[in-house]
């Protein structure tokens, strides 16, 4: 053998040694893998009440398409629905429903409340959102656009239907 071969072959056994070593070392845990492993342990779902409303059920309840407006489904889930409402194809506001069971906090906010939209008490969050309490479930429209405002917010939660929401068990 020359000594050519020599160190082809030295060289070969030396990286299947370093590969194999490293291949089969633990690998270190990494600054999130204790995070990873606790979020993995908790029950899916466990942040929605198990007495939550299905979202599907609160889409009767969304205002009806208007000349001129479309709504457009976004999001549905267990105590929560939600819906875009468009004009002209741009994005004007979001409409929702969600069930406070899930998160009881939600409902605190309407405690003070002295304004009523529809017989139920409201408040304006920001200069977006505009909510109203129908029992356990909050109706909320935010705005999407600038020319949308707390009036047009108003206006569009009275579309909704409200006294039928209330009586959902």
């Amino acid at each position: 053998m020359n000594f050519q071969s020599t160190r082809r072959i030295l060289a070969a056994v030396l990286l299947s040694v370093l590969l194999l070593t490293t291949a089969c070392t633990p690998k270190a845990p990494g600054r999130f893998d204790q995070v990873q492993q606790e979020s993995s342990r908790q029950k899916s779902g466990q942040a929605v009440a198990k007495n939550a409303t299905q979202g599907g059920e609160f889409n009767k309840f969304f205002p009806s398409e208007e000349a001129g407006y479309q709504r457009v489904y976004t999001q549905e889930k267990k105590g929560f629905a939600e819906a875009k409402l468009k004009k002209d194809g741009k994005d004007l506001a979001l409409l929702s429903i969600s069930d406070t069971s899930s998160l009881p906090t939600a409902a605190a906010k309407f405690a003070n409340s002295t304004k009523k939209i529809g017989g139920y008490p409201a408040v304006e969050v920001g200069n977006t959102q505009t909510a109203v309490l129908v029992g356990k479930y909050q109706v909320k429209v935010l705005s999407r656009s600038p020319s949308f405002t707390a009036s047009d917010r108003a206006d569009w939660l009275e579309k909704f239907n409200l006294d039928g929401l209330a009586k959902l068990k």
